[in-house]
């Protein structure tokens, strides 16, 4: 009796121990597949360049044949991460449009777009009201992307909820938390939802309408050579650079990514109006 007994307790135990090496495979398995999809050029199709013209403004149509991804955080291109390649990443945080940012078409206002808007704000703010803590935001799983580059706004990024955002949409669970740094750590002041490269603005507009909001995506980005980042002149290349063709970033003995990152749009859900709540950046 007693040894049957000791038996089952072993089985349970290595039942338990198979079920727990399983679902750290499955999470690694997981977190690699994110982190593909993120690379630019990782089984991706030919994207097109998008014209500057096309990119100021408000756009007509989406980039044809863009690429997956949803991972902002880590850009890590050709493997390299160094302090200019740092510089070009933060550009992100000024821009505004121009060759370089692809937007949306702002579409006419109705009462349904804005009812959708406001049920999104109400349930962005439940669901990070405890990220008003960024500990907590940390504990969940959240990581602060480029904490020691001085930014106006800081992304939180969750991979899992970035994941999950390529498969369905849950107002509650945005793929970035925005903060502001203080004096004694961070000031929760938005959040950023995201979608693959490829996705349509019908698609975008079925989660955040286009009436209200204007999703981006960052374009023609022209990086140096790995080995001439640290005297290259970001006056021509990076995020801010002037050149904004694969011509003449081939001519300049650049790299050319048509699309990096994926579709992304900012709420700022403590604002006072649709416009401040769904605005490109944080109003001060």
């Amino acid at each position: 009796m007693f040894a049957r007994s000791t038996e089952g307790i072993t089985a349970k135990s290595s039942a338990i121990r198979f079920l727990a090496r399983t679902a750290m495979v499955v999470g690694a398995l997981l977190a690699v597949t994110v982190l593909l999809a993120a690379m630019p050029g990782h089984n991706a199709p030919k994207v097109e360049t998008v014209s500057p013209q096309s990119a100021e403004g408000s756009p007509r149509s989406s980039p044809s044949g863009a690429m997956h991804g949803m991972d902002h955080s880590r850009m890590n291109l050709d493997g390299d991460e160094n302090s200019s390649e740092r510089a070009a990443v933060s550009d992100m945080n000024q821009m505004r449009g121009g060759p370089h940012m692809y937007l949306t078409t702002m579409r006419p206002q109705n009462p349904a777009d804005i009812a959708r808007a406001n049920q999104i704000v109400g349930q962005l703010r439940a669901g990070i009201e405890k990220y008003k803590d960024y500990h907590a935001a940390l504990h969940d799983g959240y990581r602060i992307f480029l904490p020691n580059l001085p930014q106006p706004e800081y992304h939180f990024t969750n991979y899992a909820n970035g994941f999950m955002a390529t498969l369905r949409f849950d107002p509650s669970e945005p793929t970035s938390l925005l903060y502001r740094k203080t004096a004694g750590g961070y000031e929760l002041v938005g959040a950023m939802y995201t979608m693959p490269r490829r996705s349509s603005e019908e698609q975008l507009n079925e989660r955040v309408p286009l009436s209200v909001a204007m999703w981006h995506l960052h374009t023609n980005l022209c990086m140096p050579p790995r080995e001439q980042r640290a005297t290259a002149d970001w006056a021509k290349f990076g995020l801010k650079g002037s050149i904004a063709t694969e011509e003449a970033c081939d001519a300049a003995g650049g790299k050319f990514y048509p699309s990096i990152f994926g579709w992304m749009v900012h709420v700022y859900p403590y604002e006072d109006s649709l416009d401040k709540i769904f605005a490109m950046h944080h109003h001060d």
